[in-house]
């Protein structure tokens, strides 16, 4: 059997923010996924990201994407190759609308993006916001976050404890708009019935660990009901910020499954 994608995918402004910066969007005929976390002033941030997710999608609809020359994936595969080229796409389109718009100076935006063709996702990522696997019950993070506190704690210098708590957490690395070389990491692996994608902003990261989305995982019917009660929980811990998420599954022509495996077999409450 052949597969395919299901979707959904939420997105709210949280309890503090005055307005939404996250955007996301998503083609499902044409397998290309994007959340993207604006930053920036006068609603600069809310502009990047939406430029972003556009300029991603448009880049796929035309009829023949195509790749520039980029000695860096010259061995790439053409998945993440084709992801490549449609980030860099996304950061000169921002570039360019900031020179053009001088009160939008110095707005950019992570991006998360998927591509589902062939039975093999690819993945790119900027920033911190984050593309997780949830495959045989396990919940795997499959980017590394651009972020200062991130950072030292690659290097031994905190916690991740102390990470989720520091007051640094909100400066990231690398953002598409900030830079005319800003390059994504790239990543690819082939899918399996059953696998679940979940690419969220850290509205929802700050809020909930690992274990806490994977007993949402676990727990709920349908991608529908776990997008919405993500975003739910991260309100309810305190929506200091925008959250958003898509998740995807993928499954059989024709299956209808639940998310946590057999709908008779009672899952884990939430932690």
């Amino acid at each position: 059997m052949s597969l395919e994608l299901e979707v959904a995918g939420s997105s709210d402004v949280g309890r503090v923010r005055p307005s939404n910066e996250d955007h996301f969007g998503f083609d499902q005929q044409l397998g290309i996924f994007v959340v993207c976390d604006g930053m920036g002033g006068h609603a600069a941030g809310e502009v990047a990201s939406q430029i972003a997710v556009d300029t991603v999608l448009t880049y796929f609809r035309e009829r023949k994407p195509r790749v520039e020359d980029n000695a860096y994936l010259d061995d790439a595969p053409l998945g993440a190759r084709l992801l490549a080229e449609a980030v860099k796409r996304a950061n000169d389109a921002i570039l360019h609308y900031a020179e053009e718009h001088k009160n939008t100076s110095g707005m950019g935006t992570t991006l998360v993006a998927v591509r589902f063709a062939d039975g093999i996702f690819s993945i790119a990522n900027v920033g911190d916001s984050r593309i997780y696997l949830f495959r045989d019950g396990q919940l795997l993070q499959l980017t590394e976050d651009h972020s200062l506190v991130m950072e030292q704690v690659r290097r031994g210098m905190l916690t991740l404890d102390e990470a989720r708590r520091s007051s640094a957490q909100n400066i990231i690395t690398r953002a598409l708009g900030t830079d005319e070389s800003t390059l994504p990491d790239l990543g690819e692996f082939p899918a399996q019935s059953g696998d679940i994608l979940l690419l969220t902003t850290d509205g929802v990261l700050r809020h909930l660990d690992d274990d806490e989305i994977r007993n949402v995982l676990l727990q709920l019917p349908s991608l529908e009901a776990a997008s919405a009660t993500l975003i739910d929980a991260a309100n309810e811990a305190g929506g200091e910020d925008n959250s958003t998420c898509i998740l995807i599954r993928v499954r059989e022509n024709g299956e209808r499954k639940s998310l946590g495996g057999d709908p008779q077999t009672p899952a884990p409450a939430p932690a």
